[in-house]
């Protein structure tokens, strides 16, 4: 596994984790000339955006590749107001949260595994598109109670050939946006066999799933 890029402009350090990429191209979309698509060497210009805009753009990395240390005296990322997994159809479980996934570390941001071919597990490598997964970003709304506190750390620990177990202030979110539950505590599935998508109904046991902790 290749160590992260790190490239220093005057006003901000941009920093890219091959490994933790989805190639969502939001980096790529939205800036061309920051982030370079399809050339030999050099591929990322910090100075071609204001710090605002890379700090920007680092927020829209789902999976939390692309991350931006400002040098010009202003803020670095901080957590959300508000914890949430979006479930990306077809695809992985993206986290926006103050995180802590046991032994990997703290995090902003990171798109994790539901479809359990990942090579890279926790996280996504798109291994789902060769393994032709298939998972609605959309499932039916859960009746649920707005949460006292919306926020905070949420810790997440990868069961042993078994699910993400998750503790903390979070809300489920449909690939639309609309909150599919509310919770405090979830099993969410990694092994891509549930048949209660995105939670874990046991099928883990059932088909065999092996994933280290």
């Amino acid at each position: 596994m290749s160590p992260p890029e790190e490239v220093k402009g005057k006003h901000v350090v941009i920093r890219f984790e091959a490994s933790r990429c989805i190639h969502s191209r939001h980096c790529v979309l939205d800036r061309p000339d920051v982030f370079v698509p399809n050339v030999e060497g050099e591929w990322i210009f910090p100075d071609r955006a204001t710090a605002d805009e890379a700090a920007e753009l680092a927020r829209n990395c789902p999976s939390g590749a692309i991350s931006v240390h400002r040098l010009d005296g202003g803020a670095d990322e901080t957590a959300p107001i508000v914890n949430a997994v979006r479930l990306r159809e077809n695809g992985p479980l993206a986290f926006r949260a103050d995180l802590e996934i046991e032994g990997h570390g703290s995090a902003l941001r990171a798109t994790l595994c539901r479809c359990g071919a990942s090579k890279n597990k926790p996280y996504c490598d798109m291994s789902h598109v060769a393994a032709g997964f298939t998972a609605t970003g959309e499932p039916a709304t859960r009746s649920s109670q707005p949460l006292q506190v919306r926020d905070g750390r949420l810790t997440i620990k990868p069961a042993v050939d078994g699910p993400l177990l998750v503790e903390g202030n979070l809300e489920i979110c449909a690939g639309t946006g609309r909150t599919v539950d509310r919770v405090s505590k979830a099993a969410l599935c990694r092994c891509g066999h549930s048949g209660d998508k995105p939670f874990c109904d046991g099928s883990h046991r059932r088909v065999g799933f092996k994933a280290p902790a």
